[in-house]
C-alpha cells in the first residue's frame, strides 16, 4: 500500500494507492482544510487513524510521497501560501520509518500526467504531435506552479520550477497600470500575484478602484461571504457581472501569455499541460480565442508557440496521482517500473 498526498496552501488530500501492474489503483482518500492543522503530520495521523482499518492495513505503507506546494530542498519544504515546516524525517517517524519523498506539488502534477487517461484531457490546441521533446505544466489555484519535463531519450523526466514566482512582465498599457495598482500595496509583484485565486480577486479589484467597472452590490455581498475568486469566475460565466467578466478576461489572457512563456523557456514540443484548481472551473473561457492568441504572441516566436499541443487537466487527483508514482519509481526500485 503507497500513501501519497497532494498538499496545498488551502487543502490537503491524502490518498492509500494499490500496485496492479504498471498502473495505481486508489483504494481511498479523504480531503482536509490545510489551515485547520497545525502541521502536516497532524493530518496523517488523522488520515491513519481513520482510514488504515478501512483498507485493511495493519502497520504503516510500503512507502510515501507528498506533493508540497513550495520549493523542496533536502527533504525539507516550507509552503509560503500557509505557513507549514514540512520534513520528510519527521514524517518517517510518523509511518514506522517507512520511505518518504517529498517533491513539489507541481512535480507531482507532471509525474501524475503518465497516469491519465484520454478522457482526462480536453485540448485548447491540437497542435503537432512530438512524443520525443520537452514538455511544460503549469497551474493556478490557490498559488501558481510550473514544472517541466525533460526528454532523456527513451522517457520524460519532470522537473520542479519556482517559475510562479518569477516577475510578472506587463504587455500591454492595462497591464502596466495593473502592475502600478499592485506595486501599491505588494513591494515586488510576481505572477503568482496575478495568476491564482488571490490574484483574481486583485484584478478584479483594480478594475473596480480604478473606475473601470461598477460592482454589482449582491455579488460584492456574497464576496464577503465565500471565496472571492469563486465568486468573480461563477458571476462572469453566468454574465451576471460585468465587472466581473473584465477581470476574468484578463486573467485569462495572462494566463495564456505566461503559459507560453512557459513553453518557449523548456522548449515545450511534446506540450503543455494546464493544471490546477482553476482551469476546470473556467475551461469555456479558456476554449474561447483569448487564451490561445495570448499563448502564441510571441513575435518571430508565434509559428513554434502555434504547433504546441496545449491541453487542460481535468482529473483533480492528477498531483495524488503523480506523488503515488514518485513513490513507486523512486522509493521502491526494486519493482522495475519507469517513469
Amino acid at each position: 500500500m503507497i500513501l501519497a498526498g497532494d498538499v496545498g496552501g488551502t487543502s490537503t488530500r491524502l490518498a492509500f494507492f494499490e500496485r496492479q501492474g504498471e498502473r495505481l489503483k486508489p483504494v481511498t482518500d479523504k480531503t482536509y482544510h490545510s489551515r485547520n492543522y497545525k502541521s502536516l503530520e497532524d493530518i496523517i495521523q488523522d488520515f491513519l487513524t481513520t482510514e488504515r482499518a478501512h483498507v485493511g492495513l495493519a502497520g504503516s505503507p510500503e512507502c510515501a510521497c507528498f506533493g508540497i506546494a513550495g520549493p523542496v530542498k533536502r527533504r525539507r519544504a516550507e509552503l509560503p501560501n500557509l505557513g507549514w515546516v514540512v520534513k520528510a524525517d519527521v514524517i518517517e517517524a510518523v509511518l514506522a520509518k517507512s520511505p518518504v519523498g517529498l517533491i513539489n506539488d507541481l512535480e507531482a502534477n507532471a509525474y501524475g500526467v503518465a497516469e491519465l487517461q484520454p478522457q482526462d484531457f480536453l485540448t485548447l490546441n491540437a497542435g503537432e504531435t512530438n512524443s520525443t521533446g520537452n514538455a511544460a505544466i503549469i497551474s493556478a489555484g490557490t498559488g501558481l506552479g510550473e514544472a517541466g519535463f525533460y526528454w532523456d531519450g527513451q522517457q520524460h523526466c519532470p522537473f520542479p520550477s519556482e517559475g510562479g514566482h518569477t516577475d510578472f512582465a506587463p504587455r500591454s498599457e492595462i497591464e502596466v497600470e495593473l502592475l502600478r495598482f499592485l506595486w501599491a500595496e505588494l513591494e515586488r509583484v510576481s505572477y503568482e500575484r496575478v495568476l491564482s485565486g488571490p490574484g483574481l480577486y486583485s484584478i478584479y479589484q483594480f478594475f473596480r478602484d480604478t473606475g473601470r467597472g461598477r460592482e454589482n452590490p449582491s455579488i460584492a455581498a456574497e464576496m464577503r461571504q465565500r471565496d472571492p475568486s469563486a465568486v468573480i469566475s461563477r458571476a462572469a460565466l453566468d454574465g451576471q457581472c460585468a465587472l466581473c467578466e473584465q477581470a476574468l478576461d484578463l486573467f485569462v489572457s495572462i494566463y495564456g501569455a505566461e503559459a507560453g512563456n512557459l513553453a518557449l523557456k523548456n522548449m515545450a514540443t511534446a506540450g503543455v499541460y494546464i493544471g490546477g484548481g482553476i482551469a476546470p472551473k473556467i475551461i469555456q473561457k479558456l476554449k474561447n480565442p483569448a487564451f490561445m492568441t495570448a499563448f502564441a504572441a510571441k513575435g518571430r516566436m508565434k509559428p513554434l508557440l502555434e504547433a504546441i499541443q496545449v491541453r487542460v487537466i481535468l482529473n483533480d487527483k492528477a498531483a495524488l496521482l503523480g506523488a503515488a508514482r514518485y513513490a513507486r519509481v523512486r522509493l521502491n526500485r526494486g519493482l522495475g517500473a519507469t517513469i
